[in-house]
């Protein structure tokens, strides 16, 4: 058996999220039956680099599979997309050394968070419609107090199973190219669950003059959920970009 790494994109919008659930599709059930498929119906399990939740996209995503020797890569990935459905593409199927883990071995993600201040009809699926003006000059002043080794546990999901709530942002700010595409970008070694969604929603509300940019840092130390805002929808966000020490993914 040869390891793969399988880069891919998909839009979230039609699935619950990326992990196998019972009663519930998934996009990881669906990889697997179509894996599953390609190799004479034989069960397949795949790893993904992170879960994301219903009606969450990702830009780059990437798991690791066990699967016999694939000859022609450029092939099997073809042969993948004419399965799967549009809303799940692959990008590329990479073999690498069997002690790789696409969850553990990832040293740094990126999330987006899109928002739009002019109605689309294009944009409803993939990014969030804020119909007030925002100051995004008190939304990045804000989000400074988000970079370096922090306790997240006021931005994390409460009664997660997670050994700690501390993580390390690298970097956090509001980038506006157009009142129709605005968005949120944040990268840090590691994820909690509902983090990026529920800062978001602290940010914005930052910048409709509800909370004072200061106030973030102290909502930060609280390590209380209560003391942040309402989480943002999930339709804006994105796992945009992950990356690998020593794999060029």
């Amino acid at each position: 058996m040869q390891r793969y790494f399988i880069t891919l994109r998909y839009n979230g919008s039609k699935f619950f999220g990326w992990q196998r659930q019972p009663n519930q599709i998934s996009i990881q059930q669906v990889i697997e039956d179509t894996l599953s498929k390609v190799h004479s119906n034989k069960p397949v399990k795949i790893v993904g680099c992170g879960r994301t939740d219903t009606g969450v996209h990702a830009n780059h995503y990437i798991f690791h599979v066990d699967l016999p020797s694939v000859k022609d890569t450029d092939g099997f990935v073809l042969k993948l997309n004419r399965m799967l459905p549009d809303s799940i593409v692959i990008s590329s199927t990479t073999p690498v050394n069997s002690e790789y883990h696409a969850r553990f071995d990832a040293i740094e993600r990126t999330y987006r968070y899109y928002i739009h201040n002019v109605k689309n009809p294009f944009k409803q699926d993939q990014s969030f419609e804020v119909k007030r003006t925002l100051d995004f000059e008190k939304m990045n002043k804000a989000a400074e107090h988000l970079i370096g080794k922090h306790d997240f546990t006021s931005f994390s999901k409460i009664h997660s199973d997670v050994k700690t709530e501390i993580c390390t942002v690298q970097h956090a700010a509001w980038i506006i190219e157009s009142k129709e595409n605005m968005y949120f970008e944040i990268s840090s070694n590691r994820f909690l669950r509902n983090m990026v969604r529920a800062i978001v929603g602290t940010l914005m509300d930052v910048g409709l003059n509800k909370i004072d940019p200061e106030r973030v840092k102290v909502i930060l130390e609280s390590k209380d959920r209560q003391a942040a805002s309402s989480s943002s929808p999930a339709q804006g966000l994105f796992l945009w970009d992950i990356k690998y020490k020593n794999f060029p993914a």
